[in-house]
């Protein structure tokens, strides 16, 4: 029986996908390239990230740092970026805010705490990322 291919020691378990901002974790069937793995599915690999993608990171900065104490949630995000069609501005939203919060300029808060970008399910707001 063939032993399993463990994550190299010199390279890390997890990455944060480039598009969805969601974890991804070694694959054996990434072995030959995981350092050059951006993207955790094709559909995010066909998906990218793009120019509305860079609008709506930067609507999220703007509101957080405008937003004193007000919850900025993606709703907001995505009807500020799309006020008459935000809908399927929606879920781009969310992915924005992940991105962020992966790269330590915001958090996503549920129940009043800041959670993990990566497992967050449901509704959630965006802050300021607490500077520690």
């Amino acid at each position: 029986m063939p032993h399993r291919q463990s994550a190299p020691q010199n390279e890390p378990h997890e990455k944060v996908c480039a598009s969805c901002g969601r974890p991804m974790q070694w694959r054996a069937k990434w072995a030959q390239n995981w350092a050059e793995v951006k993207y955790c599915s094709d559909a995010c690999r066909r998906r990218g990230v793009n120019e509305t993608d860079r609008r709506l990171e930067a609507t999220i900065v703007r509101l957080v740092s405008e937003a004193q104490d007000a919850p900025v949630t993606p709703e907001l995000v995505a009807r500020t970026a799309a006020p008459d069609d935000w809908q399927p501005v929606y879920e781009p939203a969310r992915r924005a805010a992940r991105r962020l919060a992966h790269g330590g300029e915001v958090e996503i808060v549920q129940n009043g705490r800041a959670v993990d970008p990566g497992s967050v399910r449901g509704p959630f707001t965006i802050r300021a990322a607490l500077r520690r």
